[in-house]
């Protein structure tokens, strides 16, 4: 998977709001690109770091160019058919754009609250539970494996 004829959209397969959210909008938007769980995806031939996959969805365009959160949505919206290229539109547009940024960031920031969320979806991907790190994390914290 790379950045070839179609964009790509990242997002996180850990956490369930974002997962459930990723679903919806491949059933209802039909965006035309190639969806990938960042923890699947090769993130070194898409251009972006685990840092930024962990912190907002992505949209990664053929020519490698990325977009994040809120703009990645837009993104999504514009590239799929019907009337959903119209909201795309407005929230590329400021002061669209700037509340829509500020929106997507409490969304984000509280996604384990969201239905759907977990509480494993506000922790790092290294201490999630099943992450190879979490067996590190605990010893170092002097707890059995799986003592949270």
């Amino acid at each position: 998977m790379g950045t070839g004829t179609r964009p790509v959209l990242v997002y996180d397969g850990d956490c369930g709001f974002c997962a459930t959210s990723v679903r919806c909008a491949e059933k209802y938007v039909r965006p035309r690109c190639d969806v990938v769980a960042w923890q699947f995806a090769d993130l070194d031939a898409l251009g972006v770091t685990q840092h930024r996959a962990e912190h907002e969805l992505l949209w990664i365009a053929p020519g490698g160019t990325v977009y994040g959160g809120a703009q990645a949505v837009a993104k999504l919206l514009l590239s799929a058919r019907g009337g959903w290229a119209v909201p795309g539109a407005v929230l590329t547009l400021p002061p669209v754009r700037w509340v829509a940024h500020g929106l997507y960031r409490m969304v984000a920031d509280n996604r384990h609250r969201m239905p759907g969320g977990t509480a494993a979806c506000a922790l790092p991907a290294g201490r999630r539970p099943g992450s190879g790190a979490d067996a590190e994390v605990d010893a170092e914290a002097g707890r059995p494996n799986g003592g949270r």
